[in-house]
């Protein structure tokens, strides 16, 4: 690790925690609230109901650092799963079929679950 970052890693790591569960959960709330924009018609009714609720409540607990391991961990999964649905299965490469996004909410997801909730998260607070 380069010298001049090494002393902020925790605070670099928090940010990464925070800053992607903040976009998650707005993903979330795009489907089952319909903001900040209006959702897309003819979404099928898995995504409004079972992704929507999981981006959106995983992305407000990994978001604040609450119960971090298991909802990184399950909206890991979910992008995976999203992925290999919605674009694996029209081209190889995620350049090609614009999966690029779920593929990385998936490992950054993976790697906060190995992680843990790090510092200024709730999680760290009950310790």
């Amino acid at each position: 690790m380069a010298a001049f970052m090494s002393s902020y890693s925790s605070q670099t790591y928090a940010l990464l925690r925070i800053v992607s569960g903040l976009l998650f959960a707005i993903h979330g709330s795009q489907k089952v609230l319909s903001w900040p924009l209006e959702a897309s018609a003819g979404m099928p009714w898995f995504i409004t109901y079972i992704a929507g609720p999981i981006e959106l409540i995983g992305g407000l607990l990994i978001l604040v650092g609450l119960f971090t391991t298991w909802a990184a961990f399950l909206s890991s999964g979910l992008m995976a799963v999203a992925y290999w649905m919605a674009h694996g299965t029209k081209a190889l490469l995620p350049q090609e079929n614009q999966g690029e996004l779920a593929i990385l909410y998936c490992f950054v997801f993976l790697l906060i679950s190995a992680k843990g909730s790090g510092i200024w998260s709730i999680d760290d607070s009950r310790k």
